[in-house]
């Protein structure tokens, strides 16, 4: 039987978590979704924990952009569902998905919540779930879902080492509008309280506006790192 949805899960050394989220998508694979681990190079044994809760693993040259195009590629399903290794799905998030397909929406995303300590990371979620509603552009945190057909249409995700989610979402924009969704995926606040949660905002504030102003992606990504 042909699913419903391809759920996607880039992830690169994510041992710790990695069983916990696709744990987490039992229901939906119950209700015919298929989930696809595309492993970029990890060292940690993702890939054999995946293999346990996940219909496949694949093997990808590392890179976010790479591993969703490469997940992509062998999916089944007529909608794909892009979920970060950290990311977890509001309850129903598939019936919500098929809902907004329904209803004539090639692609769309979730709002956000970060899950952390810092008080600021609630301000941060809003204000990036305001932001998207504003301009029409997702992020990867946000769990972006869009039809095969609107997928190739457009090509996919550009093979760049960061943005490509912002990419994305700026040819899919010039398809259609997104279906902003109100339910809430959670995702980790790790990055931002590793790095700390002012400077990590800073920082994704002085790389998007780079990024508009023409900078590339690998020098970017540079800066990142």
């Amino acid at each position: 039987m042909t699913p419903g949805l391809s759920i996607i899960v880039p992830a690169l050394n994510e041992a710790a978590g990695i069983a916990a989220t696709l744990s987490a998508l039992a229901p939906l694979r119950a209700r015919g979704a298929e989930v696809i681990v595309v492993d970029g190079g990890s060292n940690d044994g993702t890939a054999a924990l995946a293999a346990a809760h996940a219909d496949r693993v694949v093997a990808s040259p590392r890179g976010r952009a790479r591993q969703m195009n490469a997940g992509a590629a062998v999916a089944r399903a007529p909608v794909l569902l892009f979920l970060h290794a950290d990311t977890r799905l509001p309850e129903g998030a598939d019936r919500a998905i098929q809902a907004a397909i329904g209803r004539g929406a090639g692609w769309g995303r979730f709002d956000v919540h970060i899950d952390g300590r810092a008080h600021m990371l609630r301000v941060v979620a809003v204000m990036m779930n305001w932001r998207s509603r504003l301009t029409g552009i997702a992020t990867g945190d946000q769990a972006i879902f869009v039809t095969r057909e609107a997928f190739n249409r457009i090509g996919g995700f550009p093979d760049q080492p960061l943005m490509e989610d912002i990419a994305l979402s700026c040819r899919l924009r010039r398809v259609a509008p997104p279906a902003c969704l109100r339910g809430r995926v959670v995702t980790s606040g790790r990055r931002w309280e590793q790095r700390g949660v002012w400077r990590t905002i800073f920082l994704m504030w002085r790389l998007r506006w780079r990024y508009w102003r023409g900078a590339s992606p690998q020098a970017l990504a540079e800066a990142y790192r």
